[in-house]
């Protein structure tokens, strides 16, 4: 048996590990590694609790809603899971204690640091998807959209009769990424800034989707002005969003 075996090429016991799991995630990451970086301890966290933006508590029962995670580097992963469960990709951003981004990062993805770790290229990634989109599969209540993941977070707490999702982008919202979302209420809350590009970019697209078959029979998206009609000069120079404007006057 022995003599038999020898032609046999060897593999070791690692590298057959890495290969499996590499091919485990192809289109969809594992829900073992959403879990294992559920964490609180992301500079994002951190900074939200510490501007007063949310109490501890609160930022528990938001990582809880939105599975965040963290990196070693403080860098916090916003999931995009899908209503169906599916873990898209995952986008690790930094912050500062202001609750700034911090641009000296760039954002990334977690598929990004994986293709690292193994030095394997091969692995094609999947499309993108809604921040929050999981949120479907046990809620009822009418749909939030913005832009900015941070802004969904906190308004998840202060705001819970709206499920609040969030593009991660401006031009991120797309109408195929509003499929999931066919006979649900509906209201856009874009960033605002001195021209008003953000307000026409996301009422062409809301046309763009209500004109479309798949939206036929569902309600109306609705397009919220209020930041265009309320937000200061300085506030829209500063291209302000939803959070900073609504919670802007409430904190001390």
């Amino acid at each position: 048996m022995r003599g038999a075996l020898r032609g046999l090429p060897t593999y070791s016991f690692k590298a057959i590990r890495e290969q499996l799991y590499r091919e485990s995630f192809t289109l969809y990451h594992p829900a073992s590694i959403v879990q294992k970086s559920l964490s609180v301890n992301s500079q994002f966290c951190k900074a939200v609790v510490g501007n007063g933006y949310l109490s501890f508590l609160q930022m528990v029962n938001a990582t809880c809603r939105y599975l965040l995670g963290a990196t070693r580097q403080g860098g916090v992963i916003f999931w995009q899971i899908d209503h169906e469960g599916r873990a898209h990709d995952g986008k690790v951003m930094y912050y500062r204690t202001d609750c700034h981004r911090d641009k000296a990062h760039n954002p990334t993805w977690v598929h990004t640091f994986l293709e690292r770790r193994y030095r394997d290229h091969s692995r094609h990634q999947g499309t993108h998807c809604l921040f929050g989109l999981h949120l479907l599969r046990s809620a009822s209540g009418d749909v939030a959209i913005v832009e900015a993941e941070k802004t969904a977070v906190i308004l998840s707490e202060h705001y819970p009769q709206y499920i609040w999702l969030a593009t991660g982008g401006l031009g991120e919202l797309q109408p195929d990424k509003l499929r999931p979302l066919r006979g649900r209420k509906v209201v856009l809350f874009p960033d605002t800034d001195p021209d008003g590009k953000a307000f026409r970019s996301w009422s062409n697209i809301a046309r763009e989707v209500m004109d479309s078959v798949f939206w036929e029979g569902s309600p109306p998206i609705r397009v919220s002005p209020i930041l265009e009609q309320h937000a200061s000069p300085a506030q829209k120079a500063a291209k302000i969003d939803l959070a900073d404007f609504l919670l802007d006057a409430r904190l001390p």
